[in-house]
């Protein structure tokens, strides 16, 4: 059985900025090439509602209805560079591993 919240959860304004970031980036990307908000949302297979949700930086909207939105503008390449360059979890990752061999050479010695 799949959990679903009775309300969706808290959004904090740090947050909430970048949302409201993307969802211009969004309305500006439609925008530049000239598209009604009805094209986009029937391309995407949403309500105008939603996409005006989506282009306010609404958190309501599921990550499915931002990639039918960057699909229609033809932008759904771009999810590729969300969290790609971890550079924390890398860190973490090679702070577990160990010191480097060249590190290790000079504590034996």
């Amino acid at each position: 059985m799949l959990y679903m919240p009775s309300k969706p959860p808290v959004i904090f304004p740090q947050e909430q900025i970048l949302l409201i970031a993307m969802g211009e980036r969004i309305r500006l990307a439609r925008l530049r090439r000239k598209l009604t908000a009805t094209s986009v949302a029937q391309r995407a297979g949403i309500s105008r509602t939603s996409l005006h949700k989506v282009e306010a930086g609404d958190g309501t909207p599921t990550m499915g209805t931002y990639l039918r939105v960057l699909a229609a503008l033809g932008l759904e390449r771009d999810l590729e560079s969300l969290a790609a360059d971890d550079k924390v979890g890398r860190r973490l990752q090679d702070l577990a591993l160990g010191p480097e061999p060249a590190l290790r050479k000079k504590a034996m010695q």
